[in-house]
Formats: structure tokens, C-alpha cells, sequence
């Protein structure tokens, strides 16, 4: 890549208040991606249980599920860089106290649980608002599907550290010190966050009731072609494709023979492969034509899934999710980057919550689901099941590729 190249790819950082939020994030996010990975190993280190691995998954995301409308108009109404500075505190107060129940030795599965549940119902108000917020601290319009893409490049290349050093962390001593390493990282977030100074947005005065405004946030994004199609593949993607990351740990286990250091090392091979996509949306100009490569990337994602339900070598399989990371990837960060380039501002908090719905809030029925289907077929067979399924939605898109095309005209 070329100087101009590199320019053109970190072309948002040129923005001060966007280079601290994204500094900040970037080292915030290790520490998340650790406890992900010592809360996964934790359950299936106490239970065996590819079903509870599911139970957790579900409880993380369900809260998006019911609060996530609720949370679209909490973003709307109120001021988005306050929200976010509360929602961080919170996460760095569940962080920290499961990090002592579980330095004691006092947690046990139904605490990590309830722990998992707390940790989602805060997330169900942070994501609307920190997908919406990065607006308010780029200049330029034009200069959105790059700070969005980085966004995802921040959240991915902590990918590739997190994880691997969560094994190694857990192989030394125990999950206990991920989450107080997870804790203690919010602090650097929240300073960052302080260090941002903003023009506050005007938000309207809330004349409906958080029903009517519900409804017209569902009103506006259904009767929008494009953003219609946007969340219905998001969360197709997210009922179906995502939940091989909750049956992560068994894979590692049972079928590749591994330990926490190689469940940590699958995870940063799915996070390489989503930094090169993420790195490839940040080097385009624009967010034209992100669309026409969704049902490729849909189709890689199943590929890739299906490979890895048959690998049994753990090279092969650190290959195989680089694959699969570069087709989620592309999918999720190309349909955030569309939705925040048509959206109207004053429904962008709510249908950022409706973004979130389809990407965590249906995620725990796809957790729950595949944890019960892993525990009557096996996880192999469940991973190869979702990886066939995606490939063939991607197959029906790419034949009803004019279709599509028509639905995404006023965007492409």
C-alpha cells in the first residue's frame, strides 16, 4: 500500500476527537475480547456443556432483544456522548465485580449468568448510541464509511491480541484476571470519552410516548427498501451464522484436542480475517457499491463455516476462520456503513437500536438454538448446518441479484 493508499484508508483519524475515541477504543477492546474469551472457557470449563455455552450466549444478547427499541429513543431524546460515558462506567462495575467473584472462588454458572444478563442489558443501550455517535465527531459526511470501517478495524485487530493472550492468561493462572484486566482497560475508555469535546446535538422534545416513538422508528426503517433488506440480512446472518463463536470452546476442546491457548488462537484467526475485511472497506473512497459484495461475502462466510466443521487440524482451521471473519465482516460493517448513510438524523438512534436488534437482540434465539441442536447432533454437524445455510441465502441473493439492485438504487 502506497502512502496516498494509507492516507485514504486512515483518512478519519485526521479528526481529533475521532483519533482519542479511537485510541481509547482500540485498548478497551482487548480487555473485552479477553473476558469473552475467559467467560466462554469459564462455563464450558465447569460444565462441559455445549447447551449451558448456549443458555450464556443467549443471556448476553437477550437484553438487546427486549431493551434495544427502548434503547433507540434513549438515544434520540438524550445526549449520545453522556450515554455513553455512563454505559462505560457500567460495563467497568460488572467487569470488576465478576472479576472478584471469580478471584474468590465465589462464582458459580447461575452467577456467571445473571453476570452475562447485566453485562447485555447495558450493552442493549451502548451500541445504538456509539454506532450513533461517531456522526457527531467526523466532519465530513463523506468521511462516515471510513470512520465506520476503522470503527470495525479498532474492534477486530484487538481481535488478534485479546484472544491469545486470554488463553495464555488462563493457562497461567485463571479467567479471574481477564476480567479484572477487563475492568481496569474501561478506565482508559472513560478518559478518552472526557477528553472529546463535541457540539451538542439538538434533540427533539419527546411529545410522543416511547410506544409511539417505537413505532415510528419500526415505521420509518420498514418502509425504507434499502434498510428493510439491511436488517433482515443482518439478522439472518446473526440467527444463523454467528453462533459458531458460542461452540468456539468445544471445537477447541473436544474435536481439535486443544486447550485455552488454542481456543484463543481460533478466535484471532476469525479476527484476522475481519481486520483484512475491515481494512478493505477503509480503503475505498466511498460507501457506493458496498451492497453488490454482500452475497459474495455471505457466500464465503458459509464456505468458510462449512470448512471448518470438517477440519480436524488446527492450522487448517485457523485458516478456514480467517475466511469466515473476512465474510462476517464485510457483511456487517458494509450494512452499518449504508444505514448510517441514508438514515435521517433524527430517526438515527432508533434505527441504530433496530440495527443492534438484528445483530445481538436475535443473536441468543441463534445461541440457544444451536446449543441445542450441538447437543443432540454435535457441534461439528451444527456448524456445517449453518455454514450450508448461509451459502445457500447467498446463493438465492445472487440470483434475485436484479431485485436487489432495484431495492438499493437510491444507494449504490
Amino acid at each position: 500500500m502506497n502512502l496516498n493508499g494509507i492516507k485514504t484508508t486512515f483518512r478519519a483519524l485526521s479528526y481529533p476527537n475521532y483519533r482519542t475515541y479511537f485510541s481509547g477504543q482500540i485498548i478497551s477492546q482487548v480487555g473485552s475480547w479477553m473476558q469473552q474469551i475467559a467467560l466462554g472457557w469459564l462455563i464450558y470449563r465447569l460444565t462441559d456443556s455445549a447447551f449451558l455455552l448456549g443458555i450464556a450466549g443467549f443471556a448476553g444478547q437477550i437484553p438487546s432483544f427486549v431493551l434495544a427499541p427502548f434503547a433507540g429513543i434513549v438515544a434520540d431524546r438524550y445526549d449520545r456522548y453522556k450515554v455513553l460515558i455512563i454505559t462505560q462506567s457500567l460495563f467497568m462495575i460488572q467487569a470488576l465485580i465478576l472479576a472478584t467473584l471469580v478471584l474468590t472462588g465465589t462464582a458459580g454458572v447461575t452467577t456467571i449468568i445473571i453476570m452475562s444478563l447485566i453485562q447485555g442489558s447495558i450493552m442493549a443501550f451502548d451500541a445504538p448510541a456509539r454506532h450513533s455517535f461517531v456522526v457527531q465527531i467526523v466532519d465530513r459526511k463523506e468521511d462516515l464509511s471510513n470512520a465506520i470501517a476503522l470503527n470495525s478495524t479498532s474492534f477486530h485487530a484487538s481481535r488478534l491480541i485479546g484472544p491469545p493472550l486470554a488463553g495464555l492468561i488462563i493457562a497461567i493462572a485463571n479467567e479471574g484476571i481477564c476480567f479484572l484486566i477487563n475492568g481496569l482497560s474501561y478506565i482508559i475508555v472513560i478518559v478518552a470519552l472526557i477528553k472529546i469535546k463535541v457540539k451538542p446535538v439538538e434533540h427533539k422534545a419527546g411529545h410522543k410516548n416511547a410506544l409511539s416513538d417505537i413505532k415510528d422508528g419500526f415505521s420509518y426503517a420498514f418502509h425504507s427498501a434499502p434498510i428493510k433488506m439491511i436488517l433482515l440480512t443482518v439478522a439472518f446472518a446473526s440467527i444463523i451464522g454467528m453462533p459458531y463463536t458460542v461452540l468456539m470452546p468445544v471445537m477447541a476442546k473436544d474435536i481439535l484436542h486443544g486447550t485455552s491457548q488454542t481456543f484463543g488462537l481460533l478466535m484471532g484467526g476469525a479476527g484476522c480475517g475481519a481486520l483484512t475485511g475491515a481494512l478493505y472497506l477503509a480503503s475505498r473512497n466511498s460507501s457506493k457499491g458496498l451492497l453488490k459484495n454482500m452475497p459474495l461475502a455471505l457466500a464465503i462466510f458459509g464456505l468458510g463455516m462449512i470448512g471448518f466443521s470438517m477440519s480436524r487440524s488446527i492450522e487448517l482451521s485457523l485458516g478456514l476462520l480467517v475466511t469466515v471473519g473476512f465474510g462476517m465482516m464485510t457483511i456487517m460493517a458494509s450494512s452499518n456503513t449504508v444505514i448510517q448513510s441514508v438514515v435521517d438524523e433524527n430517526m438515527r438512534g432508533r434505527v441504530m437500536s433496530l440495527y443492534t436488534f438484528s445483530f445481538m437482540g436475535l443473536a441468543p434465539f441463534g445461541n440457544l438454538l444451536s446449543g441445542a441442536i450441538a447437543h443432540k447432533i454435535g457441534t461439528p454437524a451444527t456448524i456445517f448446518l449453518s455454514g450450508l445455510l448461509c451459502f445457500a441465502v447467498a446463493l438465492f441473493m445472487i440470483f434475485r441479484k436484479d431485485r436487489i439492485r432495484s431495492a438499493f438504487k437510491d444507494v449504490e
